[in-house]
């Protein structure tokens, strides 16, 4: 995708409210409403519900930053973590946002994007942004790992699914649907763009039962409590 050219608002400028505003994108509205609550009327933040799915999330991406002038794009929302990464009930700062089953499968194994010569498939998230954010969820006590976060379109639900990813991916942290449409929406518009996520289950087999889904969204209230603080 070829960037438009358009100049960046500078990062350090968070928190110098009017100049920043902040848009977090949800999936679904159990996620927005837990953000909302933890945002206490802030007006530097923007919640939209963007929808499940790479494509849908960055075509509403797309519109609401057509719309008006923001600063940071931030996806945002519950996920599964990989074992001995992220476990249920902690938090991920995305360090990198990688689409990590957009490519093709070869005898030899799964190539991607960039392998084939088509494109990309990992954005780069702000270090010190994603730095900062991590320390200030520590100091509050939250449990977080900083580490990269795929996008996937079909969920993981097996262990050989789950140890693929791992052995092809580095430091692969935690699994949603949202963050690479997110971010290429923001990649479009020059801006900075992260992704949070709190998780509700391992990846892996699937069993809904074992997902704790309202402890995520708690997790994910106390985090954007922090985030008002830190941006």
């Amino acid at each position: 995708m070829e960037q438009r050219k358009k100049p960046k608002k500078s990062i350090s400028s968070c928190g110098e409210f009017p100049q920043t505003r902040v848009l977090i994108v949800t999936a679904v509205s159990a996620e927005k409403d837990a953000i909302i609550q933890a945002l206490h009327n802030d007006p530097r933040f923007e919640v939209l519900v963007g929808g499940v799915g790479s494509v849908v999330a960055a075509v509403n991406t797309t519109r609401a930053l057509a719309e008006a002038e923001y600063s940071l794009v931030i996806s945002a929302g519950i996920g599964g973590g990989f074992p001995s990464k992220a476990e249920v009930g902690s938090l991920v700062v995305g360090t990198q946002i990688i689409a990590a089953d957009l490519g093709a499968e070869t005898p030899d194994g799964f190539n991607n994007l960039e392998t084939l010569g088509f494109g990309f498939t990992r954005i780069q998230t702000d270090s010190t942004l994603v730095e900062r954010i991590t320390k200030a969820l520590l100091e509050a006590q939250l449990p977080v790992h900083a580490g990269p976060v795929l996008t996937v379109s079909t969920v993981t639900g097996t262990t050989e699914t789950a140890r693929e990813l791992t052995a092809r991916i580095e430091g692969a942290s935690a699994e949603a649907m949202e963050g690479f449409g997110v971010g290429c929406a923001a990649l479009n518009r020059g801006l900075p763009v992260l992704e949070i996520r709190a998780i509700s289950n391992l990846v892996g087999p699937r069993d809904r039962s074992a997902w704790r889904i309202k402890d995520a969204l708690g997790i994910l209230e106390a985090a954007c409590e922090v985030l008002v603080e830190v941006l």
